[in-house]
């Protein structure tokens, strides 16, 4: 897709999205208090599968700087003495990476000087951001679940890195796995990241890595999804566009106001859903409350 293609997608995007029905909360104006309950109907087998993956605290080549966790009590010989004592530990990460699950606030995204909806990027600064942060989803994002399974579609266990997802994949993955994504839903697209980094390995997924094409966002514009995640980063690398590294986080999140969940799990999801012959469900997304954080780990849970 060339430069000029992209701006006038994006533009064309921007503009469908803030005549939506909540522009101050992005995307999640779809997800109305009706949806919610109709998407709590979708329970039957009282199964919960959670779609993160466990963080990574060694060092590999899409991890270089993974998450650090250290005990800091008991005391050496403590855990063994009389009376009351405590386990006690620390974790730190970094949010945005290539490995850890984790869900992107629409302050992430600055593109041309602008946040979603205008909001200027010079609102975030280096004490935090101060609009549009993962304060935004502080009460959760419940919804219906929708997962398409394009590596299923095409019949290989997983798409190379580089290789795109098409508005015509979503469309025949709908068809051959008996679903609509509709007005409000949570849309979950599996490339299959996962399942190669545990048969072949870790690598760098900056570099080479499996998502959508970003000709593929008008379909979730004209569905009217409210949140976006995949077992990748949701961009494919290299880039589709190639004076803009990620195209897709640009539409999704500074045109479209949708919140993206990047790196998550479905290798346990999948085994599930084709079990019960059913590719949605209740999802509840719970990210921690960070006023002026750029995103937050998340472990969503499929409710089936």
């Amino acid at each position: 897709m060339s430069e000029a293609a992209f701006r006038s997608l994006y533009r064309r995007l921007r503009e469908q999205a803030l005549d939506g029905p909540d522009p101050g909360r992005g995307a999640l104006g779809h997800l109305t208090p009706e949806r919610v309950v109709a998407a709590a109907t979708e329970v039957r087998a009282g199964r919960t599968v959670s779609l993160a993956a466990p963080i990574g605290t060694t060092p590999v080549p899409d991890d270089p700087q993974p998450a650090t966790h250290r005990m800091t009590a008991p005391a050496p010989g403590e855990a063994g003495a009389p009376g009351l004592h405590f386990a006690l530990d620390r974790f730190a990460m970094n949010v945005h990476g290539d490995a850890d699950s984790h869900l992107d606030a629409l302050c992430h995204v600055m593109f041309d000087g602008e946040l979603y909806g205008g909001v200027p990027a010079s609102s975030v600064t280096p004490d935090g951001a101060g609009a549009l942060t993962a304060d935004l989803v502080r009460d959760g994002i419940v919804g219906r679940g929708v997962l398409l399974d394009v590596p299923r579609l095409r019949q290989v266990p997983w798409l190379e890195p580089g290789d795109h997802v098409t508005a015509d994949d979503l469309v025949a993955a709908e068809a051959a796995q008996g679903v609509t994504v509709g007005p409000g839903d949570l849309l979950f697209v599996r490339v299959g990241h996962r399942r190669r980094r545990r048969s072949l390995g870790a690598w760098n997924a900056a570099q080479q890595r499996a998502g959508l094409h970003p000709a593929a966002l008008p379909f979730l514009a004209e569905r009217r999804v409210a949140a976006l995640g995949s077992d990748g980063n949701n961009d494919t690398a290299p880039s589709a566009v190639a004076e803009v590294p990620f195209p897709v986080h640009v539409l999704a999140m500074n045109a479209l106001g949708l919140h993206l969940m990047d790196y998550l799990n479905f290798e346990e999801l999948v085994p599930v859903c084709g079990q019960l012959r059913r590719w949605h469900f209740l999802c509840v997304v719970a990210p921690l409350r960070l006023p002026a954080a750029t995103g937050s780990p998340v472990n969503p849970i499929a409710v089936l």
